[in-house]
């Protein structure tokens, strides 16, 4: 196993201490002294005691960032909904770390509202990129966009909190079908294109009651 490396030492000191003294009671200075480290090394590695308990979103963001730029989806609200995956997958890999800053940020409300605009960064990217895509195609895309984009962050952010609440076995794939329905959902819209979206769903009905009705929706209206 590899060796924690200062960063990783002084997230662990902070949290301990957080739980032990409470968050205002915690000092820069208490964590690097509970880390076994210095307070320029503290600064080397973190801005403040806040950046601590965050994961590095700009970071992250330029991940999601690079996976719109090369997506080769067909729509771009399906590319956000495959982008907004390396959130989430972020936040498993992290673990127990995770866990331990949902409780906090649910109980600090400076935390909580960082948090807040944390999230809405995410939004306004998946919103930018949507809105991009669409332009230029007879129609306003800045309130599709918009509705899409919130769509995307709130299904992500509602399967995240049930895995941090330890209610999902199986996050990944809940979120997978949290996204399938976010693309339903906005399936009389397709703003990538001039061809006809097919949404397939189960239903109880025959295949032969179902044919006519698809025919009549796929064929182009008699003028």
């Amino acid at each position: 196993m590899s060796k924690p490396t200062a960063r990783d030492r002084l997230a662990q000191a902070a949290f301990d201490l957080f739980a032990e003294r409470g968050y205002e009671q915690t000092t820069v200075d208490d964590i690097a002294e509970r880390a076994g480290l210095g307070r320029a090394t503290f600064f080397r590695n973190y801005r403040s005691k806040e950046d601590v308990i965050f994961p590095d979103h700009d970071q992250l963001l330029e991940q999601v960032r690079d996976r719109l730029r090369s997506a080769s989806h067909g729509t771009a609200l399906a590319a956000a909904c495959d982008a907004v995956r390396l959130v989430l997958l972020h936040y498993l890999d992290e673990g127990e770390l995770a866990r331990r800053r949902y409780a906090l940020t649910s109980t600090v409300p400076a935390l909580r509202d960082r948090e807040i605009v944390s999230v809405a960064r995410y939004q306004r990217l998946f919103r930018e990129y949507i809105a991009g895509r669409t332009a230029g195609r007879g129609e306003p895309a800045e309130l599709p966009a918009e509705l899409m984009a919130a769509a995307v962050a709130s299904a992500h952010n509602h399967v995240l909190r049930r895995w941090l609440r330890g209610e999902a076995a199986d996050p990944v794939r809940e979120l997978d079908a949290a996204m399938r329905q976010v693309i339903l959902l906005f399936a009389a819209h397709v703003p990538d294109g001039d061809g006809t979206a097919v949404v397939a769903f189960r239903t109880s009905r025959p295949l032969e009651d179902l044919v006519p009705a698809i025919q009549q929706i796929l064929e182009p209206e008699e003028r």
